[in-house]
């Protein structure tokens, strides 16, 4: 068998750890701003990203209470 190299310099132990670095670069948008610019065709004001934000935490809550009135705990299409 090979043996393992040592890691060296300051390199993460994993890829769970990046990932959860680049999740709080973002800030606590749902949605991301590079797919959201690329969705369009026309500029996109920075102010937009928050609106729409919280435009979908509004569908989710909805979307969410409907499941719970309907004793549901999935989310499902219909309910958007």
């Amino acid at each position: 068998m090979a043996k393992k190299k040592a890691r060296t310099g300051a390199r993460p132990a994993t890829r769970r750890t990046t990932a959860k670095k680049r999740r709080k670069t973002n800030g606590d948008l749902i949605i991301s701003k590079n797919r959201a610019k690329n969705a369009v065709t026309i500029n996109v004001s920075g102010d937009f990203y928050q609106a729409l934000d919280e435009a979908v935490r509004a569908m989710i809550a909805e979307a969410e209470q409907r499941a719970v009135s309907n004793n549901r705990r999935t989310l499902r299409p219909h309910d958007l």
